[in-house]
């Protein structure tokens, strides 16, 4: 049985760390298996060139139907609008949800 494929985002910020960005790696890979999900492409969104990750996200999101979930690592991993508009942009290119791995950083 195929697992149901999720992608990652991580949203740095100006002071994140090379370590922090592995340790949400580590992390998101964890929470999908523990979910049942195979984890695909992880997307790290960087302050100077935001929203490009993103967009690149919902770019993958349009063009592939298997996606079924998008999974954050905290909540300060959200995009600006926080998770209603993170699952507004999100469900409106199709059945896609997001789940936060951790609900503190």
């Amino acid at each position: 049985m195929t697992r149901p494929l999720a992608l990652g985002y991580i949203r740095a910020r100006v002071q994140t760390t090379d370590d922090e960005i592995a340790a949400a790696k580590v992390d998101l890979a964890a929470f999908a298996l523990a979910e049942g999900l195979a984890l695909g492409t992880v997307y790290l969104e960087h302050p100077r060139t935001a929203p490009a990750a993103f967009e690149a996200l919902l770019d993958e999101v349009r063009s592939d139907n298997d996606v079924w979930v998008v999974v954050v690592p905290t909540p300060q991993h959200l995009t600006d609008g926080g998770l209603p508009v993170m699952r507004r942009d999100l469900e409106h290119h199709g059945a896609v949800h997001v789940m936060v791995a951790a609900a503190t950083p």
